[in-house]
């Protein structure tokens, strides 16, 4: 991968995380439109939803779940074609040890929409 498609795929990573900590429901939502197709899918252990305001919904029970909490990028930063990978953590602080630790895969359209996040908890508490 090319810097400049790392930093691509690193600039649409940020945005999705700032949309996952975005606490502000009408920002939030504007985000969630903004990043994601209009059929966009996000599938994970916990959810399986289309769209974006079912999207916007997710992300609104993790906050209501985790509240107080911010999603962190993690070590993992990889693309090809338009599919990314990547980790996030769950923390109370940023530098501070992850509660949960998770992995994502992203499909991006060619107007570098998401189209698709398929999730993977990796830690979560007991």
């Amino acid at each position: 991968m090319t810097q400049a498609e790392l930093s691509t795929v690193d600039t649409l990573v940020e945005r999705y995380l700032t949309a996952w900590n975005e606490t502000d429901p009408q920002v939030r939502r504007e985000l969630v439109g903004a990043l994601w197709a209009a059929d966009g899918v996000y599938t994970d252990p916990l959810a399986s939803v289309t769209g974006a305001d079912a999207i916007d919904q997710v992300i609104a029970g993790a906050q209501k779940q985790f509240a107080g909490l911010l999603f962190v990028r993690g070590d993992v930063l990889d693309a090809h074609h338009n599919i990314a990978r990547f980790t996030w953590e769950l923390v109370a602080e940023v530098g501070a040890d992850p509660l949960v630790v998770g992995f994502d895969v992203a499909v991006v359209d060619d107007d570098e929409k998401i189209t698709a996040v398929y999730g993977f908890i990796d830690k979560m508490p007991g």
